[in-house]
């Protein structure tokens, strides 16, 4: 496992008992597979983005014999971005959420730990999106807060934020679970 991927396994933070198999699911930031490979036994559509560790996502996702379509790509506004993650820096290129969406169809499900680029998601890319589990950041990992974002999500999904992760990391102000509205 290259090094900073042992924190994946710590995917009690996460809900995702209501994954159902024609669910259409993204995990934003996947590492190495602890959150998708477990999707992936639920549902049939399964998009995995990873900036940094694609490769080993990659290879543990067939060592699990399951079937996700790993992305080496970050969220963002497009274009490229240098990211610094474990040690490591490179330059990625960049799509939006609607982008992600529309390479598997849709989504439904929405898994996003992408260290403070969940900013960047327009509102309206969230339209369909049944359910979200997204971990949030502040300054200096993310950031500026989108408020936009947070007042859509207000408005369409009931919520909470578990203010303790899995995990202490620098930056993160907590888990979101959220769950739209029905009728909304």
């Amino acid at each position: 496992m290259p090094d900073g991927a042992d924190a994946v396994y710590v995917v009690g933070e996460y809900h995702f008992d209501d994954i159902g198999p024609e669910d259409i699911v993204l995990d934003i930031g996947a590492n190495v597979g602890a959150f998708c490979i477990r999707a992936a036994r639920r549902s049939r559509r399964v998009l995995a983005v990873e900036p940094v560790l694609a490769g080993a996502l990659q290879e543990n996702v067939r060592e699990n014999g399951v079937s996700v379509t790993v992305v080496s790509g970050a969220l963002g506004g497009g274009g490229d971005e240098r990211i610094t993650w474990g040690g490591r820096t490179l330059t990625v290129a960049t799509r939006t959420l609607g982008e992600f969406a529309g390479m598997i169809g849709g989504c439904d499900f929405l898994k996003c730990d992408c260290e403070g680029a969940e900013w960047s998601i327009r509102p309206a890319d969230l339209d369909g999106v049944r359910r979200i589990e997204m971990e949030l950041h502040v300054p200096p990992i993310g950031g500026p807060v989108n408020r936009r974002l947070l007042d859509y999500i207000g408005e369409h999904y009931d919520f909470t934020i578990d203010r303790t992760p899995g995990y202490a990391a620098l930056g993160v102000m907590g888990v979101l679970h959220a769950a739209r509205r029905s009728g909304d």
